[in-house]
């Protein structure tokens, strides 16, 4: 039997890896069914003093865990982010009360960034340009077209391809948050 109150969404998340420098950007808006609850949420952070950037899609709840499980990883694997992203991508698939979680989670530094989900699903962009959420097909188009034909750095591609994908998704704000990595 399905749950019939709708779910908190929270939703775009773009991570752009250029020049040595990585950004990430989230929208601000939180929706619950057709409605938004909240425009300016904050859905990024910087984590490892500032060595590595993330953000989650998804329920907001789900994704704080997710954020927790991540850090105790990367604590297990110090320096070693790409084997953090494998061993919770492992745990999220197998273990019964984490497999219910409903986000996806986007984390990245200077050398690689990772799309990690709860069905096992761990992915690495070949072009250093990672998206989720509703719009990020919107943010991901744009933010592939500025670094095809700019000279912008990471931030400004992430600003820019956000606010097009704000326009465009209805479930995306232009109330946006942008992070580098120091």
């Amino acid at each position: 039997m399905s749950n019939p109150l709708p779910r908190m969404r929270a939703t775009t998340i773009l991570a752009v890896r250029r020049d040595g420098k990585v950004a990430i950007g989230g929208d601000g808006q939180v929706t619950v069914g057709e409605t938004v609850m909240k425009s300016h949420a904050q859905k990024v952070r910087v984590i490892r003093g500032g060595k590595i950037v993330a953000g989650f899609a998804g329920a907001a709840a789900d994704a704080m865990t997710l954020f927790e499980k991540f850090e105790e990883k990367l604590e297990r694997f110090p320096g070693n982010m790409p084997r953090a992203s494998v061993e919770l991508a492992k745990d999220w698939r197998s273990d019964r009360v984490l497999r219910r979680l409903e986000a996806l989670l986007i984390v990245a530094d200077k050398e690689h960034g990772f799309i990690i989900s709860g069905t096992g699903e761990l992915i690495e962009p070949d072009d250093g340009i990672l998206a989720i959420g509703s719009g990020g097909s919107y943010a991901l188009s744009a933010a592939r077209a500025l670094v095809d034909n700019t000279q912008l750095d990471a931030k400004e591609i992430v600003q820019r391809a956000m606010h097009i994908a704000g326009e465009i998704c209805i479930y995306t704000n232009t109330n946006i948050s942008i992070l580098e990595t120091s």
